[in-house]
């Protein structure tokens, strides 16, 4: 392991608040408002600087949410934290519709995590319009089809070419360089093998010069590797992957357990800024 010559800047924790029935680890847990919203203030607690609020499942063969019924889900979670914890939190809304966003950030949010990465031009716009943060995710197809045989002849150089193009087009659009963010898509039109060699391969992504957000939280791979069936055990696994990021310089970790990863984050930190 290579030590860092230098101090690393902190990477921040971006806590998952999921209000669907049906995500493929938390699902249903979190459809009633007040313990949405316990939920979100507890991974503040635990060391969450971001709260991500998704009211769509992007699992595998997931299928679209109407805007209506996303809204519906996500604006009483985002409003009543940004009311509670204020400027303690940065709260972002996990969307790939407009309306939804729009609505999200009219009540406090300031982050669009949009896994479709701006595809829907009128998502660039509003970024840009409220000078917001925007997430451009890689996925290959949609989360209906992602898994349907994904094909990648260098995975790590196909993201890269593909989040130079969405970076020119959301500047074009009027979004500040300063507010893109990139996210390989981890299980987004993977494989086992693509997701491993993406995460061999992060450093390359980091080098695009833009904060790069990792999400390996309790996926389906480490599942896989660890011979855990068990989401909710995956927690050490997850932990693993932020220790890999930070030394390749990711700079936001989004994450079911919250307190775990920090502890990672902690102790890697502490010895390579040593």
């Amino acid at each position: 392991m290579a030590l860092a010559s230098a101090a690393l800047a902190r990477p921040k924790i971006m806590g998952i608040l999921n209000v669907t029935p049906d995500s493929f680890s938390d699902g249903g847990k979190y459809l009633d408002l007040d313990k949405a919203i316990g939920h979100g203030r507890r991974m503040v607690e635990e060391g969450a600087s971001i709260i991500d609020v998704g009211g769509e499942s992007s699992r595998p063969g997931s299928k679209s949410v109407p805007a209506r019924i996303q809204i519906e889900r996500v604006v009483p979670v985002i409003e009543n934290l940004k009311l509670s914890l204020g400027e303690r939190i940065e709260l972002s809304v996990d969307t790939r519709d407009p309306e939804v966003a729009s609505r999200a950030l009219a009540v406090g949010a300031t982050i669009i995590n949009d896994i479709s990465a701006g595809q829907h031009n009128e998502m660039l716009h509003l970024a840009a319009e409220n000078d917001v943060s925007i997430v451009l995710m890689h996925m290959q197809g949609t989360p209906t089809t992602m898994q349907q045989r994904p094909h990648y002849d260098d995975v790590v150089k196909e993201i890269c070419e593909f989040f130079a193009e969405r970076i020119q087009q959301a500047c074009s659009a009027g979004v500040s360089a300063a507010r893109v963010i990139v996210d390989p898509g981890i299980g987004f039109g993977k494989l086992a093998e693509h997701n491993l060699q993406i995460l061999r391969g992060l450093e390359q992504i980091v080098e695009l010069g833009r904060p790069v957000l990792l999400g390996t939280s309790r996926k389906r791979f480490l599942s896989s590797i660890c011979q855990e069936p068990v989401f909710e055990q995956l927690a050490a696994a997850t932990c693993a992957t932020t220790v890999l990021g930070v030394l390749a310089g990711i700079s936001i970790f989004r994450v079911h357990d919250v307190r775990e990863n920090r502890q990672a984050l902690d102790v890697a930190l502490a010895t390579l800024n040593s």
